[in-house]
């Protein structure tokens, strides 16, 4: 990989990874995904005791269809429970297919609470905090994710390519996703563009949001 690709995409990771601190919450929310260690800082928090109950949101995408033998909200069950966490204490979600939905469906199902914790992707963290704030506005949401360096982040599965294309198309969505309401608006700096820009003309073009 050459050094102005690394580079690039070290902007837009650093771009998308924005944590906020963690306090105690009514519930923890965990992000389906190809990324287990999501389900790990889920049951970790849980473990520390920052909120009483966890609700996994997460269908099967194309990342995943091949991955888990069921859902991405039952294999972060699965790995939570494996951590140590109740399975009691463990509501699941298996419809979401994005990140609105995984919103919104958790909205639903949890109409009584006022705070939670979103776990995801440290490269999903900056796209769930402005898709809550347009869709879910009325809670207190804070958004983590697992302690993960850019290096460490690809994996067999998922490698450092489609981790690029992955944060690419996020970029994209953060421009257009604002109009139809999905999310709300975020400033991306001229730096962040240019890395945008850079990567699409390499071909890191995967995850574009598809044409109506």
């Amino acid at each position: 990989m050459t050094d102005d690709i690394r580079q690039a995409a070290r902007t837009l990771w650093t771009f998308h990874s924005v944590s906020d601190p963690v306090e105690h919450a009514d519930v923890i929310v965990g992000l389906g995904s190809y990324d287990l260690r999501v389900a790990d800082r889920c049951a970790r928090l849980y473990n520390e005791g920052y909120a009483p109950r966890l609700l996994f949101t997460g269908a099967t995408g194309n990342w995943t269809r091949n991955l888990f033998p069921a859902t991405e909200a039952e294999a972060f069950a699965d790995r939570a429970t494996a951590a140590g966490v109740p399975p009691e204490a463990i509501a699941i979600e298996t419809a979401a297919t994005n990140i609105g939905e995984n919103v919104t469906f958790s909205a639903r199902l949890l109409p009584d609470i006022r705070t939670a914790i979103f776990v995801t992707k440290p490269q999903t963290q900056l796209r769930c905090r402005a898709t809550l704030a347009a869709q879910w506005p009325e809670i207190r949401a804070m958004v983590t994710a697992p302690l993960t360096a850019f290096e460490d982040q690809p994996t067999a599965h998922h490698g450092f390519r489609a981790l690029v294309c992955e944060m690419v198309g996020d970029v994209e969505r953060m421009r257009t996703y604002p109009a139809p309401g999905y999310q709300a608006e975020v400033a991306i700096p001229h730096h962040v563009l240019a890395a945008f820009d850079l990567l699409k003309t390499k071909g890191f073009t995967d995850h574009l949001p598809r044409a109506n």
